[in-house]
């Protein structure tokens, strides 16, 4: 009996503790490989010129990945059929995907943008009618910073398929500000006293350089467009000083800026 027990035993042993203690250690080293892999993929990238985006990216991209490998692996160990449980992982994953087709668009939406980089982080732009700096750019969404300091979180997919306006990709914006006018006031005169005070202004830039031209014959004022450029990161200190700069100058100057009349007729 005592012989058979002991067959019985090591029997135990052979089928289920050592597929145990290989999945452990299996598991153990493993997870160690990953971390030394993705610690020296980190720094590869670092030295790199992938830009900080792209980086998170392909970081989570080939942490997942590897865990899902290392999954199958252990549960191999186990004795279970990887075939069949990878059959039963794509049966669940289809209804999975199935039930997530938006956070799917989003993930292949966030690839798209790692792709062709329409934008980075860093750079002013204006999409899905938001209008911020874009602070970072995650698998399924990007998180903007509006000028209000909000932040604004944005699904990839809309991000891919939408249109986008990136301020900061050619280094330069054009400050738009009209200013009115009368019509008694020198045109010629008006126009040198505005352009010497967009040249005033160090943020304001020599190339391309600023103007001053008649954009309409209103009602009651001659309107005139101002138009400096700045680097997109001056942009706001640039238009609230040209609208300051303006009324100050044209004060200076003489020339007047009409204000609406109201014509009341009693009968």
């Amino acid at each position: 009996m005592e012989n058979l027990s002991m067959e019985a035993i090591m029997g135990y042993v052979e089928t289920y503790a050592v597929p145990i203690l290989t999945a452990i250690l299996t598991f153990i080293i493993g997870s160690w490989i990953i971390k030394r892999i993705i610690k020296a993929l980190s720094k590869v990238m670092a030295k790199g010129t992938y830009d900080e985006s792209l980086q998170k990216f392909l970081m989570n991209l080939v942490s997942w990945a590897l865990k899902i490998f290392l999954i199958l692996l252990v549960i191999s160990q186990l004795g279970v059929d990887v075939t069949t449980f990878a059959a039963v992982i794509a049966a669940a994953g289809l209804a999975v995907g199935l039930a997530l087709q938006g956070s799917l668009s989003n993930f292949a939406g966030g690839v798209l943008i790692m792709i062709f980089k329409p934008y980075k982080i860093g750079d002013l732009i204006e999409a899905q009618g938001v209008l911020g700096s874009v602070k970072e750019i995650e698998i399924f969404t990007t998180k903007l910073i509006t000028p209000q300091n909000k932040l604004a979180i944005v699904p990839n997919g809309a991000m891919a398929n939408g249109n986008i306006i990136n301020y900061t990709a050619e280094g330069k914006m054009r400050v738009d500000t009209v200013v009115g006018v009368d019509y008694g006031s020198d045109i010629k005169k008006t126009k040198e006293v505005l352009l010497e005070m967009l040249k005033a202004n160090p943020k304001v830039l020599d190339e391309p350089a600023p103007s001053v031209n008649v954009e309409e014959l209103a009602d009651s004022s001659v309107n005139l467009a101002v138009r400096p450029y700045c680097k997109p990161e001056d942009y706001w200190d640039v238009y609230f000083a040209t609208i300051e700069g303006t009324k100050e100058a044209l004060d200076k100057a003489g020339i007047e800026i009409p204000y609406p009349h109201e014509v009341q007729i009693n009968k």
